[in-house]
């Protein structure tokens, strides 16, 4: 989509006076540049145009001119304005002296203007650059910061006319980019400018320590012509592309202290709550509750891992099922659901142990856990004693009482039918079949039973068997995007099963993927050269769609099965373990 920001460098004249007014679109310039002087005459025109003095070591030449009419609420103005170009051979400190124009039989004059001249590849000062008709701003909220650690950033463009040709697009080597959402337009005055501004808001995360470069970040906008056309209108008619490039900056990211390291810290960084609940606290042994863990605060949500309290003696744990629900547009306030079967082995057992989770705090700059007490619970044995019978006494017979006349029953005297004697059950064949049903259920039980024992011994393979699954499922989510033709969701999925991917085959946190595991880790532990070729091919196309997402639907189609053999190939790769 095209955004158009309106031109706010000149204003409407509610008078009838005329002036007269004289800028550099900046300040300080190279040798090897050059900078426009612009002659402004609003509400009059003048009689001639004014003649360029002779000041040494500059050259000034005219470019042109453009003039605009406006009509508002009943009023008419117009401007028109005279631009030249001026250059200098030599650096220094330059003074273009008043000009005057005679307007409407009056002599108008024009205020100095003061230029400055560096040697050719020296930089500029950034104050001395915002006279230009656009240009684009880096910011961060601070410039140190600890691995893992959330860093809010902004990429600000401030423009006075131009048409966004492309979104910005950041470097992003060691970092991981969150997702970068534009905000309304505003308006800021800066030395006496009119800007319109556009900020771009997002977040990064660094994925290794040092002094890391963050950018630079560019943007490809449409601004005026130097030598543009006006309609009678007042509208631009001559535009040029232009590369609005923001210095990259320098972030300090610091290691996480390695001393009073909690024993369950798992890498959690930013600041959380804990609350838990149980869906009943008496059971009986062999029955299972239902733990629900919920972590709730502020930093990388969906990245967060419960350390499994699979140490817990007499009960058996089974792997959480995680939910996770965001408050903020950024999806970095919220909270993550754990929910996880416990079953009770042993009915001595009195207590929930304490659920604990540990983080680095980068606010106070410490290690932090948040802990919930131990939980009673009250767990019935198995198997109850059965009842005995109740054995109820006979009254005794009273022998003056009388007989009853039915005390001795007819005995039958013919046989009648008999039934047909059939084979004992033993001999038939069904009866023996279906006596190996409890065998064959004991049986698959113990399989069972081994199989959830196996992997709660083995973190990796389950965290394998989980991937699996997630990858299943989000091929399928891939192919649905891809015919709705919904071209951001689709890369943010691709790039989501990659890191989940990645980070199961290399041990690492998901949210620590970035395509410069690549270099770092894959090449150097022998992955083959077409699955990097073709990985570094999907991690660049997840980057162009994350400031240009118009995708086409066979675009999107085109690219699954793509998506797909690369996650096949990264499930069947087996790293050296020496590699670094």
């Amino acid at each position: 989509m095209l955004l158009t920001l309106l031109a706010v460098g000149g204003f409407t004249s509610t008078s009838l006076a005329a002036t007269f007014t004289a800028s550099l679109d900046r300040s300080t310039v190279s040798v090897n540049e050059s900078a426009t002087m612009s002659l402004k005459f609003e509400g009059g025109l003048p009689a001639d145009v004014p003649a360029m003095p002779n000041v040494p070591g500059l050259s000034i030449a005219s470019i042109g001119q453009s003039s605009q009419f406006n009509f508002i609420n009943g009023q008419s103005s117009s401007i028109l304005s005279y631009n030249f170009v001026v250059h200098a051979a030599q650096p220094g400190e330059y003074t273009i002296p008043v000009l005057s124009a005679l307007v409407d039989g009056k002599t108008l004059t024009s205020q100095p203007l003061k230029l400055r001249v560096v040697k050719s590849g020296e930089p500029t000062p950034e104050s001395e650059i915002i006279g230009k008709n656009a240009f684009l701003k880096l910011v961060a909220a601070k410039n140190e910061v600890y691995l893992g650690e959330v860093l809010p950033l902004e990429i600000r463009l401030y423009a006075r006319q131009g048409n966004i040709r492309q979104q910005p697009q950041l470097s992003q080597d060691g970092f991981t980019v969150g997702k970068m959402i534009q905000q309304p337009v505003t308006k800021t005055a800066i030395n006496n400018q009119y800007y319109s501004l556009l900020i771009y808001k997002t977040f990064v995360i660094p994925a290794k320590t040092g002094r890391l470069l963050l950018g630079p970040a560019t943007m490809l906008l449409a601004v005026p012509h130097p030598n543009a056309r006006v309609s009678v209108f007042g509208e631009i008619i001559d535009w040029m592309d232009a590369t609005l490039t923001a210095d990259a900056l320098t972030i300090e990211v610091r290691p996480l202290p390695t001393n009073n390291v909690p024993a369950d810290f798992n890498g959690a960084v930013g600041s959380y709550s804990l609350n838990l609940a149980l869906s009943t606290n008496a059971v009986t042994v062999g029955d299972p509750i239902t733990l629900t863990v919920q972590i709730g605060g502020h930093g990388p949500i969906e990245s967060l891992t419960l350390s499994s309290p699979e140490k817990w003696r007499d009960f058996k744990v089974y792997p959480p099922i995680t939910k996770v629900e965001t408050t903020d547009q950024f999806g970095l306030d919220g909270t993550k659901t754990f929910e996880q079967a416990i079953i009770p082995e042993n009915a001595d057992m009195k207590e929930l142990p304490p659920v604990t989770f540990s983080f680095f705090d980068p606010e106070q700059k410490t290690y932090r856990t948040v802990t919930h007490p131990a939980t009673p619970i009250m767990v019935r044995p198995g198997t109850a004693t059965p009842a005995q019978p109740t054995i109820v006494a006979t009254a005794a017979h009273d022998a003056t009482e009388p007989n009853s006349k039915t005390d001795i029953v007819h005995i039958k005297s013919r046989l009648g039918t008999l039934a047909q004697i059939r084979a004992p059950l033993i001999q038939q064949t069904w009866f023996i079949a279906l006596q190996g049903l409890p065998l064959l259920a004991w049986l698959s039980v113990l399989l069972w039973r081994r199989r959830e024992e196996s992997l709660a011994n083995n973190p990796r393979l389950r965290r394998q068997r989980q991937v699996a699954e997630v990858i299943r499922a989000g091929l399928a989510e891939l192919r649905r995007l891809a015919a709705a033709n919904q071209g951001e969701q689709f890369f943010a999925t691709t790039f989501r099963l990659l890191q989940e991917q990645l980070g199961e085959r290399l041990d690492l946190p998901a949210s620590a993927i970035t395509e410069a595991v690549v270099e770092e880790r894959l090449r150097p532990g022998g992955a083959p050269a077409e699955t990097l070729s073709a990985l570094e091919e999907i991690f660049q196309r997840c980057n162009q769609a994350r400031y240009a997402p118009q995708r086409g639907s066979e675009e999107l189609a085109s690219l699954a099965p793509s998506v797909e053999s690369v996650l096949r190939q990264l499930q069947r790769l087996n790293l050296d373990e020496n590699a670094p």
